[in-house]
């Protein structure tokens, strides 16, 4: 079962490569990825099933590496090694501070944005940029570009993806009094204003986030995060084909938008829902602890005999 598992794992993480760079962008001679999903793939399968998956996740990093480089250097090891440890990095981080994959915390939010995101895959963004910096494919002033889009690829793959992939680990088959009609409606309007936000020219970007709150309230992590992946995407194709609020931009200049827009989603619908949850789940143990008061103050309190009667001695009759 193990071997079966590393090896869908190693799989995964190939085909989300090869997803995400269908929509490459080269920053200063480096191919980059405003979104890579196989960073959130990597996390979330060590949220699954532990450090024993982790041999799954290398062999992955390493395929898809070669694939893109089409050498076996020791280059390419470096590049697929970073991109192997920064998800151990962030899952090891995470679970020091105590993280619950179902996400119903506050703390567990911000805990997966700073800790699993924009810390841990700053490793893999440091090998990426530092091995070719080192190569000599990249000059002094150009690695901090590089590093920043290498870093936030990576971060909105965890942002955006993780999520996703833990909502489905508690994926059940729907009921008929599911509020069917309201999602529908709101995958609709979800599609409509990402895009007029992504692909009209009067920078109408703020659209996306009544609905991505819209999304939090009503559905918490469920609704949210399936939105705001929708919305990443479509947002990463309107930067990468230069229309709408992305026209007459450098492709940095795309880059920095993009990171700060999907950024901006994720954390807003990430952080929200896990408010809503949590707030949920304090009301209904205070309804079960009130239920349970209740019940212990009825059976301690003296039972009342019936109107009527009495169950102290009766007196006999007056002479």
């Amino acid at each position: 079962m193990i071997v079966l598992q590393t090896l869908g794992i190693a799989a995964a993480y190939f085909v989300a490569g090869r997803i995400g760079l269908v929509r490459e962008v080269v920053v200063e001679g480096a191919v980059i990825t405003p979104l890579w999903p196989p960073s959130g793939i990597a996390v979330a399968s060590l949220l699954y099933f532990g450090l024993r998956i982790w041999p799954g996740i290398a062999l992955g990093a390493l395929f898809t590496v070669l694939a893109m480089s089409d050498d076996f250097s020791a280059w390419a090891l470096a590049v697929a090694a970073g991109s192997s440890l920064a998800p151990l990095c962030s899952y090891l981080a995470l679970r020091a501070v105590g993280f619950h994959p179902e996400l119903g915390r506050l703390r567990d939010g911000v805990a997966l944005v700073f800790l699993g995101a924009l810390g841990g895959m700053a490793l893999s963004a440091t090998a990426g940029a530092g091995v070719q910096f080192l190569s000599g494919s990249l000059s002094s002033g150009d690695f901090w570009p590089v590093w920043s889009a290498w870093w936030a690829g990576d971060a909105m793959g965890v942002l955006m993806v993780t999520p996703l992939l833990l909502v489905l680990r508690k994926a059940r088959m729907p009921r008929l009094d599911d509020r069917w009609a309201e999602a529908l409606l709101l995958a609709v309007i979800t599609v409509v204003a990402a895009t007029v936000a992504t692909r009209s020219s009067l920078s109408m970007i703020y659209l996306v986030f009544p609905v991505l709150v819209w999304a939090a309230l009503r559905f918490q992590l469920a609704g949210s995060a399936p939105c705001g992946l929708l919305i990443s995407v479509m947002a990463i194709i309107a930067g990468t084909d230069r229309v709408g609020p992305f026209a007459g931009h450098s492709v940095l200049e795309v880059m920095v938008n993009l990171c700060i827009l999907n950024g901006c989603v994720a954390f807003t619908g990430l952080l929200l829902a896990a408010i809503v949850t949590e707030h949920n789940n304090i009301r209904h143990e205070t309804e079960v602890a009130c239920e349970e008061l209740a019940a212990l103050v009825e059976e301690l309190s003296p039972r009342t005999p019936p109107e009527g009667r009495s169950d102290g001695p009766q007196g006999g009759p007056a002479e």
